[in-house]
């Protein structure tokens, strides 16, 4: 009887070692899965620095035509974007946009901590074109388009069909102040003051690429 209880008392130590190991390891893999699923990776990006690999014209990206994206999981919103800077602020790498008054992805990038700017294949202009002439006002422009919206692991939008999404922490955000225009230049470009733009200075925290 002594020995029927000693196998006993030895299987079950045995199986709630093996229980807390099984437990362990699925643990661990609950806490692996979230930051699987919010990998870019896993949409065909690898991470890249952006001050040692962005390999594009600084003075002529924006001109190409970019698209800014803000928002969170339950609503966000797109635009083309040809006006921007890059390079370092305040010790940062950064990038700084600008959004008119009037374009509906301003409320989304005055109530957002981030945001991301997308660059897009030749063969994907339709898309910059279309963000470019269309209000999100007037309906979902990413469906429209059939593009698939992912989160980062700050929950900022971007699109999988995008080549290179970079993401953005807004530093700065203030709307041009025409009294302080010196040239003819912004003068020439805002006939309208109402049409003045909001500058949002973003320091670069991810980079993404294809």
């Amino acid at each position: 009887m002594l020995h029927f209880y000693y196998i006993c008392t030895l299987d079950l130590g045995l199986f709630m070692k093996k229980s807390s190991f099984i437990t362990a390891i699925m643990a661990a893999m609950m806490m692996i899965a979230p930051s699987k699923m919010s990998g870019q990776e896993d949409n065909g990006f690898k991470k890249f620095s952006v001050e040692e690999a962005f390999e594009n014209n600084g003075f002529q990206w924006f001109r190409d035509a970019q698209l800014l994206c803000a928002g969170n999981k339950e609503k966000s919103n797109a635009m083309t974007i040809g006006w921007g800077g890059i390079g370092t602020f305040w010790q940062r790498p950064a990038l700084t946009v600008y959004v008119a008054e009037q374009r509906y992805t301003k409320m989304f990038m005055d109530d957002s901590e981030f945001f991301t700017v997308m660059s897009f294949d030749v063969k994907d202009s339709k898309v910059l074109n279309y963000m470019g002439t269309k209000s999100g006002r007037d309906g979902d422009k990413a469906q429209a388009l059939g593009l698939h919206t992912a989160y980062t692991a700050n929950g900022t939008p971007y699109f999988t069909e995008a080549t290179m999404v970079i993401e953005c922490k807004i530093m700065y955000a203030a709307p041009l102040d025409p009294q302080h225009f010196k040239s003819d230049v912004p003068k020439k470009v805002y006939g309208n003051p109402a049409s003045v733009h909001s500058m949002y200075i973003g320091e670069v925290v991810n980079a993404w690429k294809k």
